[in-house]
């Protein structure tokens, strides 16, 4: 999943957009109400495309959580974020079968499905292009040919 300019800020619900940047704030704009505001630097701001998810062996990026959801899901909404609690880990243990049971808290699945279902909402669920694979073509290889002088050098008069 594309998430570049979608941001989540350190007490503040939901997600936001980002706008633009001002001299000592960035402006975002909120996904659901689409009110636009400033996020001064004391405000810890995170880009979902920043995050990524504990795993056994190593951790996965959130977008690639989000293409996991997305196919379990067919392009559905996932599971609602107010289910109980052994659903969500049922869930989750489904689309990431390897995440880190000890480093991943029930508040962090909780908001994972949650920023989900809110892009889902807005449609703001972008598949990644497959990076195309550069060519790599071969340089021939020009060898230069370095001659030998056979002549004797010159010997200096003194």
């Amino acid at each position: 999943m594309i998430l570049k300019d979608i941001l989540a800020i350190s007490g503040e619900p939901g997600l936001f957009k980002f706008i633009a940047q001002g001299k000592n704030a960035i402006i975002v704009e909120h996904l659901e109400t689409g009110k636009r505001s400033s996020a001064f630097s004391s405000a810890k701001v995170s880009s979902l495309e920043d995050i990524s998810v504990f795993t056994e062996n190593e951790d996965i990026s959130l977008g690639k959580v989000f293409d996991r959801i997305f196919e379990k899901e067919n392009g559905g909404p996932s599971i609602d974020p107010k289910a109980s609690a052994n659903d969500l880990k049922k869930y989750f243990e489904e689309v990431l079968p390897d995440y880190s049971k000890d480093r991943v808290y029930m508040s962090d699945i909780k908001k994972l499905f949650t920023w989900y279902n809110i892009l889902h909402k807005k449609n703001l669920l972008v598949k990644e292009e497959p990076e195309k694979v550069a060519e790599d073509k071969e340089q021939p290889v020009v060898k230069k040919e370095i001659k030998k002088s056979t002549s004797k050098p010159k010997k200096s008069k003194e």
